[in-house]
């Protein structure tokens, strides 16, 4: 699959670059933090053989726009999804959300009413207590690391990338992952994120994750550095059809460590009649 993200949807928090793929039963994926759809581009491009996918940048991501005083927290980011999915004309589609996308789509579920047909949620910001040590060091000293000169904040966001996966990461593919932050524009984006972040955003709706009754299948890379596997037990334990699976060799990033068994994973599920 070409990375293009040709569709454009301007929406109350910044314009958001889309694309969709495919055919058959509509599929969307949300990224994580700091990432961007290009995250999901091998999994995406073996499931448009069976389904219509859905890819997009949140705004302040990837290729969507980024701008000073620009809202990109996870109450902005779910009225984007939940507008796209209005936008995109889908009812009770499939989805599959890692990381921050993860709480994207449970807050949705839990605050809009959205309904999904089926949830794959991998490595989710799900439950407290989230986030890495690096995470919580730049969100408490946003403008320190904001100033960083350009080489220095560009080591920096390519080694806590390289923290994702629990293998190396390719240099295309962390090439590809980095670009987005860097420059002017991409530097403050960077720090904009991360300082938005908060765990109240999860907190307001974790005792809400029963009421979220679709099959569930909460994916967890066993040799996950930011975020512990042992959170897919007790993210399992609230939805009440959620099933559990946990893969070997594959850090937060599953998508890079583990990218065939991910989709077959994937797949069997979304594929399966209960």
């Amino acid at each position: 699959m070409t990375w293009q993200l040709p569709e454009r949807f301007d929406s109350p928090h910044g314009a958001v670059r889309w694309t969709s793929r495919g055919r058959g039963r509509p599929l969307v994926f949300l990224h994580g933090t700091p990432f961007s759809s290009y995250v999901w581009r091998e999994v995406a491009a073996a499931l448009a053989e069976s389904h219509t996918v859905y890819l997009w940048d949140m705004p302040g991501y990837g290729r969507s726009e980024m701008a000073d005083g620009q809202d990109v927290s996870l109450p902005a980011q779910q009225r984007v999804f939940t507008a796209l999915l209005d936008h995109w004309g889908l009812r009770e589609p499939d989805v599959a959300a890692h990381d921050f996308g993860g709480a994207v789509a449970l807050r949705a579920a839990v605050l809009d009413k959205v309904r999904y047909r089926r949830l794959a949620l991998l490595n989710p910001v799900a439950l407290r207590p989230w986030g890495s040590d690096f995470f919580r060091l730049v969100r408490e000293h946003a403008g320190v690391f904001g100033a960083l000169p350009a080489a220095l904040h560009e080591a920096l966001v390519r080694g806590y990338l390289a923290s994702a996966t629990h293998g190396s990461m390719r240099p295309e593919v962390a090439d590809a992952l980095v670009a987005p932050w860097l420059g002017p524009a991409g530097q403050a984006a960077f720090g904009r994120q991360i300082a938005q972040a908060d765990e109240r955003f999860t907190a307001e709706v974790e005792d809400g994750y029963g009421r979220i009754d679709v099959p569930a299948l909460v994916l967890w890379g066993r040799e996950d550095r930011w975020l512990p596997a042992s959170h897919a037990g007790r993210l399992a334990e609230r939805l009440p059809r959620a099933r559990v699976r946990l893969l070997d060799g594959a850090g937060h990033l599953v998508q890079e460590d583990a990218p065939a068994r991910l989709t077959a994973a994937l797949s069997t599920f979304l594929d399966a009649e209960d």
